[in-house]
């Protein structure tokens, strides 16, 4: 219950709020936004979806609420968004700014997973294997505990010294994302380490470590900001007997969780409990394994780890070798992949597989599931040893990583070989041809409803999901049901605080082609930029494919090529860069992007007078996991377009008209190219829809 003392408290701060930002404007939608969060976080089990358009000030708005409902209740804020750059935002500028107008003191942690950080022990190790030029000298299992997977780079080797420096030096605190010069892929991945990788207490570095002493911060603060994927993470990491959350981020019970631009929760959800087996690549890895395997019954001058002698556990691997290849077989004598697709794929049909495969499959679980226990055993019995010295280190975290791929593979074949219950939608089970032709097994939930519902609405004491776009038109059962919403959730659309009908216009002009005849679509495209775009002016134009933007780029005439910067031809803040000092220069600048340009992208005034979208952003059909759910609902008589592809693509089109108005000075036009609006039937609920723009529809003669 929300207590007159935190009501109270709640006034003071939103009055220390208004009196202290310069040209503060009372908005009526953040006023409710403040009453509803406040109301949510003080229920127990509270849950509330909140659409708050831009110009909202929502991040404001939850802090002040959630603050104070967090401190009357002795619990933990954390705030978890979907991007790093709202993340510093939070934690560099609004939380700083909220604190200090309030008149309150806090602690505030941002908090990151263990591949965000350093792990000091890795880059020693990486050091003295560049140092001691032993790369080629290896011999035996040592080859198998090396860090480095290929001989160094001088590039390598020269950024590697420059980052020990730095830490050595106190310059660098770990933090990859600030580290003074970014690494690649392939040093990025052995200067981190995973959870399995990780030997917590047991490390030599374990005190000076960046990631426990982020984890010390974290426990010791009252707001935490955090991404979603590790909030997912923690709340699916099981703690006790049916008990999830609270591993590596405050316990579900004792926390208000405020999710931020959580239109992106439902598929991150579904991206966590997704796996895959790469058939090839496992195989090879097992040859590896073994002889790690072998190096720990040296080191350990054991005969028998986890109840089971060296020469069963080499027949163990041996048998899952060769169930491994026989489901190869089976698969390849049933299909034989198009040669002419990218990434060919076999999806099986409501999740059903061949009966033959999930025999496979169940073989495959039982003896992954033996030698995960093994395996665990065996790290563990390392991991205790007393002198083991740099061998061992290096020994636990190749062990470790091994245990995580085995448990990517245990969960694989569960899926594979798992009874879908009756009433809820089936697993998505397929295979596709992965790098060298290799055979994929992949499994995925095609809703993460069931999951959120399990891990979150049932353990969290509160939680709050905004962003400005998570309805259709204020319709929200796609998303209830996409997050598992509890029935009695408070659902609310709050209205823009921006006059839409006077600053801004939405147009449709007379196209002849719609986006299904490709190449006459994109002429009409080309000759609409050509005509009517001011290019003089900051404009956006967004493409659902790189295919048509290329192919509308080499259309224009080259005089207005030069006025665009195209995604993917230099880094996004570059381009941003870029544009923006051209626009300011009265030069004109035309920023053709793809989806990611549609969401988070700031350009207020005449940075953006005009957004193009050129169609429809509606989802690609051939995605195996929304291809399931489409059949399951078609299965029980529903139809998935109107139910989820519509109303999806009409959240995300509402996404690209956010890019336009910014600010209450802002004025421009939305410019849709897709008279898909008009002509189909699905059409006029989209353009209902979409914010009360002035309408310009044109008629085609």
């Amino acid at each position: 219950m929300l207590t007159d003392d935190t009501k109270a408290a709640i006034r003071a701060a939103y009055a220390s709020l208004k009196d202290g930002l310069p040209g503060y404007r009372v908005r009526a939608s953040q006023g409710k936004m403040i009453a509803e969060v406040a109301k949510t976080l003080a229920t127990a089990g509270g849950a509330a979806v909140i659409e708050a358009p831009t110009g909202t000030g929502k991040s404001m708005a939850y802090l002040l609420a959630g603050l104070e409902v967090a401190r009357a209740q002795k619990k933990k804020l954390l705030i978890a968004t979907a991007t790093v750059a709202l993340q510093e935002q939070l934690v560099s500028r609004d939380i700083p700014l909220y604190l200090s107008l309030s008149g309150h003191q806090a602690k505030v942690a941002l908090a990151k997973g263990r591949a965000r950080y350093l792990c000091p022990r890795n880059l020693l190790q990486a050091r003295g294997s560049v140092d001691s030029q032993a790369q080629g000298a290896l011999v035996g299992f040592e080859q198998d505990l090396t860090l480095w997977p290929r001989p160094p780079s001088e590039r390598d080797r020269a950024l590697l010294g420059k980052l020990e420096a730095a830490w050595q030096r106190g310059d660098w605190q770990g933090d990859i994302d600030l580290a003074p010069e970014t690494p690649g892929d392939l040093l990025r991945s052995m200067l981190t380490t995973s959870a399995g990788g990780c030997t917590g207490r047991k490390c030599s570095q374990f005190m000076g470590c960046p990631f426990y002493s982020a984890r010390r911060a974290v426990a010791d603060a009252e707001i935490i900001v955090a991404n979603q994927d590790l909030v997912l993470s923690d709340l699916t990491m099981p703690r006790e007997e049916d008990s999830f959350g609270g591993v590596i981020l405050p316990k579900p019970d004792e926390t208000l969780y405020i999710f931020d631009e959580a239109h992106h929760l439902p598929g991150k959800a579904i991206e966590r409990g997704a796996s895959e087996v790469y058939l090839a690549a496992s195989m090879r890895q097992l040859g590896r394994l073994g002889r790690q395997i072998h190096a720990a019954y040296s080191l350990t001058d054991k005969e028998v780890l986890g109840k089971v002698a060296l020469d069963a556990g080499d027949e163990r691997l041996q048998a899952y070798n060769d169930a491994l290849e026989a489901l190869e077989r089976e698969i390849r004598l049933a299909w034989i992949p198009d040669e002419s697709e990218d990434t060919p794929i076999w999806r099986a049909s409501l999740g059903q597989l061949p009966v033959a495969w999930i025999a496979h499959a169940e073989h495959l679980y039982q003896l992954a599931s033996e030698l995960r226990r093994w395996l665990t055993a065996v790290r563990r019995a390392v991991l205790e040893m007393t002198e083991g010295g740099p061998t061992q280190e290096a020994l636990v975290r190749e062990l470790g990583m091994a245990l995580e791929r085995m448990e990517r593979q245990v969960r694989t074949w569960h899926a594979w070989s798992y009874e879908d219950p009756d009433n809820v939608p089936p697993m998505a089970r397929w295979v596709s041809l992965g790098p060298e032709r290799q055979l994929v097994c992949h499994a995925s939930a095609v809703s993460a409803g069931h999951l959120l519902r399990k891990v979150l609405w049932d353990n969290a004491s509160a939680a709050v999901m905004t962003s400005a776009t998570l309805s259709a038109g204020g319709q929200f059962r796609q998303f209830a049901d996409a997050v598992g919403l509890p029935d009695d959730a408070l659902t609310l659309s709050l209205p823009s605080p921006f006059d839409l009908g006077r600053q801004a216009r939405l147009e449709v002009p007379a196209l002849n082609a719609l986006p299904e005849a490709r190449e006459a679509h994109a002429e009409e495209i080309c000759r609409w930029l050509e005509q009517h775009l001011d290019w003089n002016a900051g404009n956006l134009v967004l493409f659902t494919s790189r295919a048509k933007l290329d192919r509308v780029l080499q259309r224009l005439p080259i005089a207005m090529v030069r006025k665009v910067r195209a995604q993917g031809s230099l880094g996004k803040s570059q381009l941003i860069a870029e544009h923006t000092a051209a626009v300011e220069a009265g030069q004109g600048s035309t920023l053709f992007g793809l989806a990611s340009f549609g969401e988070g992208l700031d350009l207020p005034g005449k940075l953006c007078e005009t957004v193009v979208v050129t169609q429809l952003p509606f989802a690609v059909p051939t995605d195996p996991v929304g291809a399931t759910y489409a059949e399951w609902l078609e299965s029980r008589g529903r139809n998935p377009f109107i139910e989820v592809t519509v109303p999806e693509a009409t959240r995300i089109l509402t996404q690209y008209c956010g890019r336009l108005i910014r600010t209450e000075t802002d004025q421009g036009r939305i410019v849709l190219l897709d008279r898909r609006v008009v002509v189909k039937r699905y059409g006029a609920r989209m353009l209902n829809a979409l914010p009360p723009f002035e309408r310009v529809i044109a008629s085609v003669h």
